[in-house]
């Protein structure tokens, strides 16, 4: 099979060729297209006949941009080969502006096309990446599923019964399907490592401020982030590369790091003092046993590869009031600017009830409260430098979890999914989803490592250790 020559006549091979180039990843495809082995528009035309095959029963992209995407393609190829993306596909999470398009948070109450990109996706542009379409999401990422009223149910690749997670579901089934090698996604509570656990991916929730969330000053105030989903952990560090760095604009920019996310890949992170935890912050919430098993495999691995690993009792503390203020705040900064309020969900309209009851000084102390977290979580590490978690409590719901539920329902069917990740997006402290196999119903199983504040090159130095003795992104739906 020759998976560097798309565009060859016969049709047989057509599909397997298509999905060897997108499963190579972003790395690979810059690489086979800065050296000639491969064009931009080869590559981009065959991502978007995989999204035209694929697609229809995934419900991964929102819109579809195949003749702009086409047009960039060609445009990249006519250029010279510079930008580590060069010429590479991506998709965008339709919570991010892309020129030309209508950033929609997953709502059918926006109309009107965004006039500029963000500064994430502005940079994805600059490092040479062709952007080929915006990605579902639930209204606002408010859910840890990826339904909305608007634009129906996203499926899981995996098992198309099942939800890819939430809120960044339709960027991470359209990586994990081989619908582009690489995709961004926003996190506020989980919401890139939980579609990554549910999805077998490998998502960085990065330290609070370290990609730029302009225009907007911030992402549901200190809670959000932006960054990407991709098969590997080498992808990840390329696309932060690209991604990192704060704007003038920003509310809460982090600390810069000290070398390239690629090359901290480099160095071997040592031996390292791993606790390891599997009881939530929420309370009322047990993991499934599948979890546990994945979680105490991932400790063996991590002695096997010389860690110092012990079981930890951190009482890790109870974020829910400090996440609420600011997820009220934030949803009803986003629904403000809606052109169409009368067309939000109805779930969406009792949340803004709430959020209006709670003025602006109550946000502000739950941003204050968020800090004084993050530094009980800093005394915490201060005796391990890493902490092992589950990811998720339950296993993936079926499609559908959202249908005919109002707002207390959708809360309750949310709890499991979050009891692990919102905590960290309170603090600010990068977490990340790490794929640790597949259990009995076939889905991935994944664990969660946290590091200390602004410490994200350990943590994907150990991710890496872990992909390698159990190399997972061979693994296809």
């Amino acid at each position: 099979m020759d998976a560097l020559n798309p565009d060859r006549p016969s049709p047989d091979h057509q599909a397997d060729d298509d999905a060897d180039l997108m499963f190579l990843g972003v790395e690979r495809q810059a690489e086979f297209v800065r050296t000639g082995k491969l064009t931009s528009r080869a590559l981009v035309d065959a991502a978007l006949r995989r999204i035209a095959r694929l697609d229809p029963a995934l419900g991964a992209f929102r819109v579809v941009m195949a003749e702009q995407a086409r047009a960039e393609a060609d445009a990249r190829d006519a250029e010279r080969a510079e930008g580590p993306l060069h010429g590479v596909p991506v998709a965008v999470k339709d919570e991010l502006d892309v020129a030309g398009q209508t950033t929609t948070f997953g709502s059918a109450a926006q109309r009107t096309p965004a006039a500029a990109d963000s500064e994430a996706v502005r940079r994805l542009r600059a490092a040479g990446a062709v952007i080929v379409g915006k990605t579902a999401m639930p209204e606002f990422g408010q859910w840890p599923f990826t339904e909305s009223a608007a634009y129906g149910h996203t499926r899981n690749p995996w098992d198309t019964t099942r939800t890819p997670g939430g809120s960044s579901g339709g960027s991470a089934a359209a990586v994990a399907a081989g619908l582009v090698g690489a995709a961004l996604g926003g996190d506020g509570g989980g919401s890139l490592r939980i579609p990554a656990a549910c999805c077998g991916l490998f998502g960085l929730k990065p330290q609070r401020g370290r990609v730029s969330t302009a225009p907007h000053p911030h992402l549901w105030y200190a809670l959000g982030t932006v960054g990407p989903l991709t098969r590997t952990v080498r992808d990840c560090a390329l696309l932060y590369d690209v991604l990192a760095g704060s704007a003038p604009t920003d509310r809460f920019p982090a600390r810069p790091t000290a070398t390239s996310w690629l090359r901290a890949l480099e160095t071997p992170p040592g031996r390292l003092r791993i606790g390891y935890c599997a009881e939530p912050a929420v309370p009322g919430v047990r993991p499934h046993p599948e979890h546990v098993r994945a979680l105490l495999e991932t400790v063996r691995a991590l002695r096997e590869l010389g860690h110092e690993v012990r079981e930890v009792r951190p009482r890790l503390p109870d974020a829910t009031a400090a996440f609420v203020a600011q997820f009220c705040g934030g949803v009803r900064a986003e629904a403000d600017t809606v052109e169409r309020p009368d067309l939000l969900e109805r779930r969406t309209r009792r949340t803004l009830a709430l959020a209006r009851l709670l003025p602006e000084s109550a946000v502000e102390r739950g941003v204050r409260a968020g800090e004084r977290l993050a530094e009980r979580a800093d005394r915490m590490f201060a005796t391990m430098d890493l902490l092992l978690t589950p990811v998720l409590a339950a296993r993936p719901r079926p499609v559908g979890a959202l249908d005919g539920a109002g707002l207390l329902t959708a809360v309750a069917r949310s709890r499991p999914m979050v009891a692990w990740t919102a905590l960290w997006n309170v603090t600010g402290h990068p977490a990340a989803s790490v794929p640790a196999g597949h259990a009995a119903d076939g889905l991935p199983l994944a664990v969660q490592l946290v590091g200390r504040r602004d410490d994200e090159p350990t943590l994907l130095r150990v991710a890496a250790q872990l992909e390698t003795v159990r190399p997972w992104a061979h693994r296809r739906p």
